[in-house]
């Protein structure tokens, strides 16, 4: 009995997925196990059962036919109350187009002054396009220009180099040149120091000379003589003596190492 059951419900769930394959296999299984005299019992069951089910299956969607039918009610009054709702929303749409129509009609307007001062913009754009065109040729221009400056700019920045290693030449030259001139304002502070030395033994040379002189003639006039004469004559020798020494110094001549020139002359008087 185990085995008729299972090859029934087989033979049952091949019917309902239309398994053509399984229920020929479940039908030899039957012939060959039970005989062929006893295969009407398979056939009968199964479609016996075919028909139970598919009354519960009927009743089943039956039942939830008519739940949806409640479902469908409950939703068709909550449409009916959402479609007043809409007819409320559409009379205040109306208004609200009425109110929009309007407003194109002043966009429509609005709309016609906008083209005229596009118009006038594109004839405004057309002559900035002429402007545009000439302010690039004179960039081009200015452009060659530039490139020229900077050429020049170049050259003159070489030159600049060129000045800047001569300026450092001269001031090399201009540190030699300020030695120099210290040294010689030494030896020049030198000179006038042997100039000073060199009045002053003249002044003691002369006096000499002019006493000797002033002896000789005393010695061959006479005493009487000389004491008349003596005073006008230490005047006459202090006058002569003022005259070679009031003569203007002359400028000193460039000697070279003239350190070794004055102590030679220093040795030599």
């Amino acid at each position: 009995m185990l085995l008729k059951n299972h090859l029934i419900e087989v033979f049952k769930q091949a019917s309902l997925e239309n398994n053509f394959l399984l229920k020929e296999n479940v039908v030899l299984k039957w012939v060959h196990r039970f005989g062929i005299d006893s295969l009407n019992d398979l056939l009968i069951h199964s479609s016996l059962q075919t028909e139970n089910q598919r009354e519960e299956e009927n009743q089943e969607q039956i039942s939830l036919i008519d739940e949806v039918y409640e479902e469908n009610q409950e939703q068709i009054s909550l449409i009916d109350e959402v479609y007043e709702e809409n007819q409320e929303q559409i009379s205040l749409i109306d208004e609200v187009h009425e109110e929009n129509q309007e407003q194109i009609s002043l966009i429509d307007e609005v709309y016609e002054e906008n083209q005229e001062q596009i118009s006038l913009i594109d004839e405004v754009y057309e002559e900035n396009q002429e402007q545009i065109s000439l302010i690039d040729e004179v960039y081009e221009e200015n452009q060659e220009q530039i490139s020229l400056i900077d050429e020049v700019y170049e050259e003159n920045q070489e030159q600049i180099s060129l000045i800047d290693e001569v300026y450092e030449e001269n001031q090399e030259q201009i540190s030699l040149i300020d030695e120099v001139y210290e040294e010689n304002q030494e030896q020049i502070s030198l000179i006038d120091e042997v100039h000073e030395e060199n009045q002053e033994q003249i002044k003691l040379e002369l006096s000499k000379t002019f006493e000797n002189i002033e002896e000789t003639k005393w010695e061959s006039n006479g005493l009487e003589t000389s004491t008349s004469n003596e005073v006008p004559s230490k005047d006459q020798s202090s006058n002569k003596i003022n005259q070679f020494t009031e003569t203007p110094k002359l400028p000193l001549p460039y000697i070279k190492n003239l350190r070794k020139w004055i102590n030679n002359d220093k040795k030599a008087s």
